[in-house]
């Protein structure tokens, strides 16, 4: 997608973080936007900063794991923009917690959201998006779509499925109109790891304030802003797979170069403490 112009994008999950950056920077190169997320007054705030660049703003209040308002919001979108040329599905949460412990609950929660939302979006979006002379879908995956952390079962399972899922559409709608992207961000810096529904982390010494704080000091390389702009760029140039931040690059080439050794590696329980250091913890 070379113009983005006077295109309609859709967005869900920009109440914050990077579906808010994506927002605002999409509005700065003259996208017009349905922007959704279940928190209505995060979406007012992205409203506002999004300021006047000449584009029409809709908000939809959306659960992206409920398939009946993500229908809603597809309808919604097309009535009032007239068409979508991009759905960027950006949704997403975490569990902190071991596969062997986490409730059923909590695991049904986030794929309804991390997967289900993916699904749901490209199924009720690609029919308004194949009546475009040029459309794209961009699919939120995870550097944890590419390798597993303890602990963090639920989001490597659900990100791992996205990424199956959004290469197996590309191959399907090869040659079509609508060109597919799947993203691997890696650490953002953003209120994903605050807002976790945290049991316990891998390192059993760490509380949550802990856990969040080696995550925002020392995991999270990128800013929200930053990242959206690496994804857009990606969409302008047609990429098939966006890496999102130097750290996701060398994740993605350690995991290549060394499948099993890194895997081990990444499976450590325990913190380094170069790591709490850095975040203070244990100080």
């Amino acid at each position: 997608m070379k113009e983005l112009r006077n295109r309609v994008a859709a967005v869900t999950g920009a109440a914050s973080g990077i579906g808010r950056a994506l927002a605002v920077n999409l509005a700065q190169q003259g996208c017009h936007l349905a922007i959704s997320d279940i928190n209505e007054e995060g979406l007012k705030e992205t409203a506002a900063m999004i300021g006047d660049h000449n584009v029409r703003v809709t908000t939809h209040r959306v659960d992206v794991a409920d398939r009946d308002q993500v229908r809603r919001f597809s309808e919604e979108t097309v009535k009032e923009h007239g068409g979508v040329h991009l759905l960027i599905n950006n949704a997403g949460v975490a569990v902190t917690e071991t596969l062997e412990d986490v409730r059923y609950e909590d695991f049904e929660w986030l794929m309804g959201i991390n997967l289900w939302g993916v699904v749901y979006g490209c199924k009720e979006f690609l029919p308004y998006l194949k009546l475009q002379n040029e459309a794209h879908i961009v699919n939120i995956s995870s550097v944890n779509g590419i390798l597993t952390n303890p602990n963090n079962g639920p989001y490597c399972t659900a990100k791992f499925a996205v990424r199956g899922f959004t290469e197996t559409l590309a191959q399907e709608l090869a040659g079509s109109k609508v060109k597919v992207s799947c993203v691997y961000p890696g650490g953002i810096k953003t209120s994903i790891a605050s807002n976790a529904r945290f049991f316990k982390a891998s390192d059993s010494s760490l509380s949550r304030d802990e856990a969040v704080a080696i995550f925002d000091h020392v995991m999270a390389k990128t800013t929200a802003d930053k990242a959206a702009r690496i994804i857009i760029s990606g969409i302008k140039k047609d990429k098939h797979r966006i890496m999102v931040g130097p750290d996701a690059y060398v994740l993605d080439w350690l995991k290549r170069l060394f499948p099993v050794g890194f895997q081990r590696l990444a499976g450590r329980k325990e913190a380094p403490s170069w790591m709490k250091k850095k975040a203070g913890v244990g100080q």
